[in-house]
């Protein structure tokens, strides 16, 4: 049966969710990157976005202005995770975010951050922008346009958003931590059959 969470997230939504589980969303997905954290983290600016319970997209989006106060969704793909990690642990903390998305793992900082305050990360799929657009029924709001397009904190109306494959769970399971595992087991039997064909690999 298809999962769908919806926004105000709560920690019940989350605790039942394990990584290589798949989910969409309905309700609000905010486009928060890294100045975003940052100006949050490093320069204690009070985020003009109310995240409690909702959920955030590392992605820096293609949006078109409709009019002096409309905007339409033309393209949004994720950015990689891994640079909000410095920040994503207090970024949790301080703002009550439940669904981070981006795209790739994070690391052990965010892992600790989903299992203290019932988090979870979720992977969008790669070369799926377009796609994603037309999920985003409306654009609300257009906080901190200063920082220009990739940067605003737009704040999307969505419908059934994803696929979203959680790799983060809120018991401290990191997926991409357990597949590195699984492939470097692989990887040494793998390697010495190359090597019996292709004589130059050390």
């Amino acid at each position: 049966m298809k999962k769908i969470l919806t926004t105000p997230i709560k920690d019940e939504d989350l605790l039942s969710l394990n990584v290589g589980d798949v989910v969409y969303l309905t309700g609000y997905l905010v486009t928060c990157r890294d100045v975003a954290h940052r100006r949050l983290i490093e320069l204690k600016r009070e985020l003009p976005v109310d995240l409690k319970g909702l959920a955030i997209f590392h992605a820096g989006p293609i949006v078109r202005r409709k009019d002096a106060d409309h905007f339409e969704m033309v393209s949004i793909g994720p950015t990689t995770s891994m640079r909000m990690e410095k920040f994503e642990k207090q970024f949790i903390e301080e703002t009550g975010v439940k669904l981070i998305v981006g795209k790739g793992g994070m690391g052990p900082e965010t892992v600790e951050g989903c299992q203290a305050h019932k988090a979870v990360h979720a992977v969008f799929p790669g070369g799926c922008a377009v796609l994603a657009a037309t999920k985003v029924e409306e654009i609300e709001r257009a906080e901190w346009q200063d920082l220009g397009m990739p940067e605003t904190l737009w704040v999307n109306r969505v419908k059934d958003f994803g696929p979203l494959i959680i790799s983060i769970d809120t018991k401290g399971n990191n997926l991409f931590d357990q597949n590195k595992v699984k492939f470097n087991a692989k990887k040494g039997a793998v390697i010495d059959r190359i090597k019996k064909e292709v004589r130059f690999i050390k």
